[in-house]
């Protein structure tokens, strides 16, 4: 990795706040709050903090799924406020690759035609050389006849990844893509996750609860009540695992 990709943000969010249920006569409640983060380019990060403390709002946000209620969004250096609902769209189907707990698959289709599913969806039909090179980058080359009900539960998880890269994004967003699987699986879909960053320069940004799966990334970002508390650089599972401890502890 160079030092120009690290410091060309794939994805940049500044000041991003995002409230729900603010109507008239409620609370609500503030999920993210005037946070300001960068993913760079060809990095690895993940994303930890307490149950409720904004992860998966913060995750929506950056990925143009969920519009902030201030701040701004900005994927491979395009504001995504402003943008129309057709044009964010087209730009997520175009820059954007999401992976899952939950595999996602189309159980009466083969693990190809999962594959191909972004780029019909897009109207264009994907060669099969397409396909097959997708399905090789994540070492499934001799599954592609294969359902979902004829595959593990890992290699079902390495078919929804090349799903999300057939379309060569720009970042690639992981939602707990190991949640569902026992450790050893695990591992293998991490160490993947890790060679496309390393070989490929993939921009990879992963919510996870698990310190282990954590330590995979270059860098791990902690999020408490909607905002930034601090991070990891190369970290190890048994430092992120004594720094979530800590914040699972601190009193209200």
């Amino acid at each position: 990795m160079t030092r120009t990709d690290l410091d060309t943000a794939a994805v940049r969010l500044s000041r991003v706040s995002r409230r729900y249920g603010s109507a008239p006569g409620t609370d609500g409640v503030t999920a993210l709050d005037d946070v300001s983060l960068s993913f760079p380019a060809g990095s690895f990060t993940a994303v930890m903090g307490p149950s409720g403390s904004g992860k998966s709002t913060l995750l929506q946000c950056a990925a143009g799924l969920d519009r902030p209620d201030s701040g701004s969004v900005s994927i491979g250096g395009t504001p995504l406020e402003g943008l129309s609902q057709t044009r964010l769209t087209r730009l997520r189907r175009e820059r954007i690759g999401f992976v899952f707990q939950s595999f996602n698959l189309l159980p009466s289709l083969t693990a190809a035609q999962n594959v191909a599913l972004p780029l019909r969806l897009a109207g264009r039909a994907p060669a099969r050389a397409e396909i097959q090179g997708a399905l090789a980058r994540v070492g499934l080359a001799d599954r592609a006849g294969h359902r979902p009900s004829e595959l593990s539960g890992g290699q079902q998880q390495r078919v929804a990844l090349a799903r999300a890269l057939i379309t060569r994004p720009q970042v690639l967003f992981g939602d707990e893509p190991t949640g569902a699987l026992d450790s050893a699986t695990s591992r293998d879909v991490l160490r993947l996750l890790r060679e496309l960053v390393d070989a490929e320069r993939q921009t990879v940004v992963m919510v996870t609860h698990d310190p282990v799966a954590a330590s995979y990334a270059d860098r791990v970002v902690f999020l408490v009540d909607g905002r930034v508390s601090g991070e990891l650089q190369q970290p190890t599972a048994e430092q992120v695992s004594a720094r979530m401890t800590r914040l699972e502890t601190v009193p209200c």
